[in-house]
């Protein structure tokens, strides 16, 4: 029956994505590897067509099909297989099925930023009509596409105090379809509870998803707490060198559609593109991912190019050695920052003085992060010509390249809001936000103190 369908999976456990006869084999069974030698070799042998060892680019818009039969069989997703890069590329797979492998999830999905990943995950769980609880401590992008964008689209978000527990539960509602937050919030580094919100959002009846770019899956790994889903902007830490902008949804495979059938009812209803396919029934715990990607990534396009999963690629190489750095220095920083009589407060939940101190203890014993904001006396004046004084921190929108980085949040990525609205998402006139890198921290402290001197002479 057309409703019966199935979709052969591939080692990731996603559809119709497994590369071509020439593109490298998945490696099998990596579960019993190391987070570094997964980062380096999960997803990828040697390619058996060429002997090449690094993972090539498969610069391609489409793939050849063996004859008509194989080509119906594609696109009726009775067959795995490369159809069209707007969905599938072998490049992209690779990237796909090692930070699933590294986040510790069934599949992933790689888009072309983490804008388009957060709001593909959105749309495939929520639709007009529906509702979403999100924390109110979000980096400025989400917080556009959650407050407006969303609502053009006839989805509402309500915005609670990540830390307040009876919040996330009194704000759920029938249609409500899923929680969101960050488990490290950009600018301010507070922790998120993560196995205390999932618990709520299991007892309502949805998903907690969960925005994991600031730590990366070396400091922390969400689906092991009880997230269910989990986004992130690979343009951050994970690609690591400003070259490349993409996003990553990874599935963890647990959370059971089937439970809630008429609260997903997507899951559940047969997708007439698809000649009646229901995704649930057919493929069980591999639904969202497999939904995510020939439905929405399908229908929206939002893919990410060869080149960008390359580059990714060889960013996710050195991951672990690269976060260690980061976070040496962002911890040698913050304690410095807070020792210095020009700063009113220091926003890093590796300090014993922050509020998320314990959580951070609890969820990253590993460190907590490269991103941190200080507070400097003197307000938003006082913050820009800081700012406008230093040399070797590159002032720009980014964070997580190993060239350190700053921003004035409140004139920048977050001055699309109101200043109500700042102070919801814990931007404050003078806040400075920080990107360590991982340069000599003598040098990194050298050019703060040349702004610390502009700074004050503004005063």
């Amino acid at each position: 029956m057309p409703g019966d369908a199935t979709i052969p999976e591939t080692a990731s456990g996603t559809v119709s994505e497994s590369r071509s006869d020439t593109a490298p084999a998945a490696v099998p069974d990596a579960e019993a590897w190391s987070f570094e030698t997964k980062q380096v070799h999960a997803g990828a042998l040697a390619d058996p067509a060429t002997g090449a060892r690094a993972v090539p680019i498969y610069q391609t818009t489409s793939y050849v099909f063996r004859d008509t039969q194989h080509a119906a069989n594609l696109f009726n997703l009775t067959e795995p297989g490369n159809i069209y890069t707007r969905i599938m590329n072998p490049t992209q797979n690779v990237v796909e099925e090692r930070i699933a492998a590294l986040e510790g999830g069934i599949a992933a999905l790689a888009v072309s930023s983490g804008q388009a990943a957060e709001t593909l995950t959105v749309l495939n769980l929520a639709e007009a009509g529906d509702h979403v609880v999100s924390s109110s401590s979000l980096y400025g992008g989400t917080y556009n596409l959650f407050r407006y964008t969303l609502r053009k689209l006839g989805i509402e978000v309500t915005f609670v105090d990540p830390d307040d527990l009876d919040a996330w539960r009194a704000s759920a509602r029938p249609n409500t379809k899923l929680f969101f937050a960050e488990s490290l919030a950009n600018p301010r580094n507070n922790v998120l509870d993560i196995a205390a919100v999932a618990k709520i959002a299991h007892e309502v009846g949805v998903p907690l998803v969960v925005d994991n770019t600031v730590p990366t899956p070396y400091l922390l790994r969400p689906l092991e707490h009880g997230a269910d889903i989990v986004v992130h902007s690979a343009t951050k830490f994970l690609g690591g060198h400003g070259t490349a902008i993409g996003g990553v949804v990874v599935d963890g495979g647990r959370f059971d559609f089937g439970a809630h059938p008429e609260r997903f009812a997507g899951f559940h209803e047969p997708d007439p593109s698809y000649h009646g396919l229901r995704y649930w029934p057919a493929l069980g715990h591999g639904a969202f991912a497999a939904k995510l990607r020939v439905q929405l990534l399908r229908d929206l396009g939002p893919a990410i190019a060869p080149f960008n999963s390359f580059l990714i690629l060889q960013g996710l190489e050195t991951l672990s050695l690269r976060v260690e750095r980061h976070v040496a220095n962002a911890q040698a920083l913050a304690e410095w920052l807070e020792s210095r009589e020009e700063v009113e407060a220091v926003h890093y939940a590796g300090l014993s003085s922050s509020r998320w101190y314990q959580l951070g203890q609890r969820y990253l014993p590993r460190g907590a992060g490269a991103v941190l904001a200080f507070e400097l006396r003197g307000g938003a004046e006082a913050g820009k010509r800081f700012v406008d004084a230093l040399a070797l921190f590159s002032h720009l929108a980014n964070i997580g390249d190993v060239r350190s980085l700053v921003i004035h949040p409140a004139s920048t990525t977050h001055a699309q809001l109101s200043p109500e609205q700042q102070l919801e998402t814990g931007v404050t006139p003078g806040l400075v936000r920080l990107s360590v890198g991982i340069e000599g921290i003598d040098d990194l402290k050298a050019d703060l103190d040349a702004g610390f001197r502009a700074a004050k002479a503004a005063g």
